[in-house]
């Protein structure tokens, strides 16, 4: 009799086992849903296709448009908040450059999703004659795939990716920088629109 009695309790181990074999299976395809969260990337246009339209309220009461823009190149260049350290760096080294710029024909507007207060505010404090347009939308942002999700101390949110696009007289996109470094930025778009 206690023979009989001693398999029964690993039936029901097995048992149990399986019961929690099937459990796990049962939540392990809800694991992949972070991965698809993960997976939009930077879209926008590629070297070689027409530039997105648009038109913006710019920095000195101008008004910025692809129409006005017609026949000439010029460089969009994005980047994320009005006086912070990194946009500033960059702002002014496009300033210091606009000469040298000009000489190449090339017109330059950055963009960023601020509202006109504190983009005439930067302008006006760091003395920059180039047009600052507001893209407070955020939709040429989108249109040329620089509004994106970032993430800071663990937590994700979507922000203005620091990216340019140097824009030919026909409307094409010439040349794409992603993730941009302010410092490096000016002599990058100098050396490329001698190309233009």
């Amino acid at each position: 009799m206690p023979a009989a009695k001693k398999p029964a309790a690993p039936a029901k181990t097995t048992a149990a086992k399986s019961t929690a074999a099937k459990t796990s299976a049962a939540k392990k395809p809800a694991a992949p849903k972070p991965a698809a969260k993960a997976a939009p990337a930077a879209a926008g246009p590629a070297e070689g296709a027409a530039a997105p339209a648009f038109s913006m309220p710019a920095s000195g009461g101008r008004t910025v448009s692809s129409a006005s823009l017609k026949g000439k190149a010029y460089l969009l260049y994005f980047y994320p908040k009005a006086d912070t350290p990194g946009c500033t760096k960059q702002a002014c080294g496009v300033q210091e450059a606009l000469p040298q710029l000009g000489k190449l024909g090339l017109e330059i507007i950055g963009v960023s999703p601020d509202p006109m207060k504190p983009i005439e505010k930067f302008a006006e404090k760091y003395k920059l004659t180039f047009p600052l347009a507001s893209d407070e939308d955020h939709k040429v942002a989108e249109a040329y795939g620089t509004w994106v999700e970032k993430s800071m101390y663990g937590k994700t949110y979507m922000g203005m990716e620091r990216s340019s696009f140097l824009i030919d007289g026909a409307g094409k996109v010439r040349k794409v920088w992603r993730k941009v470094k302010p410092e490096e930025h000016a002599a990058q778009v100098m050396e490329a629109a001698k190309g233009l």
